[in-house]
């Protein structure tokens, strides 16, 4: 059986990463399918590296640093699956940053949504998990910016498509599932 077909996820934070992997997943619905989301893969809150604005100095634990995230453990489980499901998709912010999760895609994807946009969605999102406008703000303006530009942002350019986040495309998704489909075909 043919190892399962990688779809990598990557883009800023909230530019749609989530909400594309669901739909994708759902245009998928019959195909035996595993999802990876990046954010599951924290490490524990002590573990995690803490970071000095650029700025402001204040000290901040550091959700947007490759360190945060436990890359082996979710290595170990994709190659787990890779035998276990047709498709696999991962999202998160670095899916495109680490090359060696990278050179494993067959399809690499890069949601891109404008700054002043994905901010407005973060403090919606965040807002409605109990966070202040300032707090959200705060570490957004003092740490999220930077590591985007530092991290997130360059990743790009190693994507196949870049997608447009501030606007769904159903078309996208058809030619996407449909180039997914046809590669599964042709390797079965």
């Amino acid at each position: 059986m043919k190892k399962a077909f990688l779809v990598g996820i990557a883009g800023g934070s909230a530019s749609g990463k989530s909400t594309f992997c669901e739909q994708l997943k759902n245009a998928l619905a019959g195909h035996n399918i595993m999802v990876f989301h990046m954010d599951h893969y924290f490490k524990p809150k002590d573990m995690r590296p803490y970071v000095s604005a650029p700025i402001t100095k204040k000290m901040y634990m550091d959700d947007n640093h490759p360190t945060t995230v436990d890359l082996p453990q979710l290595k170990k489980d994709l190659s787990t699956a890779i035998n276990d499901a047709e498709i696999i998709i991962i999202e998160g912010l670095l899916t495109l940053f680490d090359d060696e999760i990278c050179q494993q895609l067959d399809l690499k994807l890069f949601i891109e949504c404008r700054a002043d946009e994905r901010i407005v969605r973060r403090l919606k999102r965040n807002m409605e998990r109990g966070l202040t406008f300032d707090e959200i703000s705060n570490v957004y303006l003092d740490m999220v910016r930077y590591r985007h530009d530092e991290y997130v942002e360059p990743s790009k350019w190693k994507a196949d498509l870049i997608l447009n986040g501030s606007m769904f495309s159903e078309k996208a998704l058809e030619i996407i599932v449909g180039a997914i489909k046809s590669e599964r075909g042709r390797n079965s």
